[in-house]
């Protein structure tokens, strides 16, 4: 299961009377990707959290496919998002505190440890093959990336 599975729409209820509509928990899940992209629902919101859903909207749903934001990049950016975090030496429970007050978005800390350690263990994968395969530069930038991710 991806890690983008286990992020969640902080406050969801309360959000979901506001938008007078069911949303899913989430942050993820095409309804309320598609309530987020469509806009027409962030009227709805109270100010912080319109800011918070726009921040989001402009940080993860701007890419110009033709399936935005079913695509696959938000899911993408939102890793990348993580694992920026973590090489500004943030641990796992202040990663979750960032993503609250950045987006109101909440996940267990632990998911987010097993995300950096699932990460961590495909870069050494990618070191190991890049030596093998005479790709040295590939391998100093997986190693590199490793040791912003291990802290």
């Amino acid at each position: 299961m991806a890690v983008t599975d286990k992020i969640y729409v902080k406050n969801h209820r309360r959000i979901s009377s506001q938008l007078d509509a069911s949303i899913p928990r989430g942050a993820f899940h095409g309804a309320t990707l598609d309530i987020l992209f469509s806009g027409e629902g962030l009227a709805k919101l109270d100010d912080a959290t319109r800011d918070r859903a726009l921040a989001f909207a402009e940080d993860f749903l701007d890419c110009d496919c033709q399936d935005n934001p079913h695509c696959g990049h938000p899911e993408r950016k939102f890793m990348s998002y993580l694992m920026e975090l973590r090489a500004q030496g943030f641990n796992p429970d202040t990663i979750v505190d960032v993503m609250t007050d950045d987006y109101m978005l909440y996940a267990y800390p632990g998911d987010i440890r097993s995300f950096l350690d699932d990460s961590i263990r495909t870069l050494e994968a990618i070191e190991e093959l890049a030596n093998v395969d005479g790709h040295p530069e590939a391998a100093e930038e997986a190693r590199e990336r490793k040791h912003e991710l291990s802290g």
